[in-house]
């Protein structure tokens, strides 16, 4: 299960949205984010899935990894689609009744699209890490809040706590996998017995967790001072961020995509 999560992965390639500019890319994200809550019909759906595998094309990334970002939130997928569809309820008769369920159109119709919409959430957030490195993010997310830097926020040390900590994801994984096969070849069984027994068996594997994370960090806080790191002030940059006309365009695309999408929205609202 640990080896399916892909959250904060970053897969090199020499794509044209690998080649994106990363202040872009994460604009073209939120926006995207914001169009999957704002075109909540089946055509800004399907307008909203083929856009995102077009660009899981382009990226040249298998879209098996998909499927393997959705494997760890099924249970999430589950619950939210059994809320919507046993609690939504509708001018039209019930589909089917028994004790206290009751099913109409409209709790199929919002579980449905409730799950949909939060696969393409994972699979588009998951996009741009897939296609950005952790320092080309960092950079991105601090040039973005730099107006706030006038109001005398740390724009640099935020953008780059935000950055180290999704570039942890991966490493805190893997660590707890070997923690967990070691506590499996010492006899520990994690995988079986009641639900109270597993829980009080993650025991052995949180504490050495907890204490390989905080070794890691003070070995990363140290290698950084050691490197003379005083935060942004002064701080110069081997590539510095510029944009393209290529990067215009595809904003350009994208935005015309969201447009589609939000006046799907505004046409199934009138015949509706």
């Amino acid at each position: 299960m640990l080896r399916d999560i892909t959250i904060g992965q970053h897969f090199p390639g020499h794509s044209a949205l690998h080649r994106l500019d990363p202040r872009v890319k994460l604009v073209l994200t939120i926006a995207y984010i914001v169009m999957l809550f704002v075109g909540s019909n089946p055509m800004g759906l399907v307008i909203s899935i083929v856009f995102l595998v077009v660009l899981y094309t382009i990226a040249k990334i298998p879209l098996k990894l998909i499927a393997k970002s959705i494997k760890p939130i099924i249970p999430i997928l589950l619950f939210t689609a059994v809320l919507n569809l046993f609690f939504m309820t509708g001018p039209s008769e019930p589909i089917f009744s028994w004790w206290i369920f009751t099913i109409y159109r409209e709790g199929i119709y919002y579980a449905i699209v409730m799950a949909v919409r939060i696969i393409c959430l994972i699979a588009g957030t998951s996009l741009l890490t897939y296609t950005t490195s952790p320092i080309v993010l960092t950079d991105a997310i601090e040039q973005l809040l730099m107006p706030l830097s006038k109001l005398h926020l740390p724009v640099h040390e935020l953008a780059m706590m935000m950055t180290i900590a999704l570039r942890f994801i991966p490493v805190l994984l893997e660590e707890t996998e070997k923690i967990m096969n070691a506590q499996k070849a010492r006899g520990a069984e994690l995988d079986s017995g009641t639900l109270r027994q597993r829980v009080k068996a993650l025991i052995p594997v949180l504490i050495p967790l907890f204490v390989s994370a905080f070794r890691r960090a003070d070995e990363l806080a140290m290698a950084m001072e050691c490197r003379c790191y005083h935060g942004g002030e002064g701080r110069t940059r081997l590539k510095q961020l510029r944009m393209r006309p290529s990067d215009l365009a595809i904003a350009a695309l994208a935005v015309l995509v969201f447009t589609a999408i939000g006046l799907s929205n505004l046409w199934f609202k009138r015949i509706g």
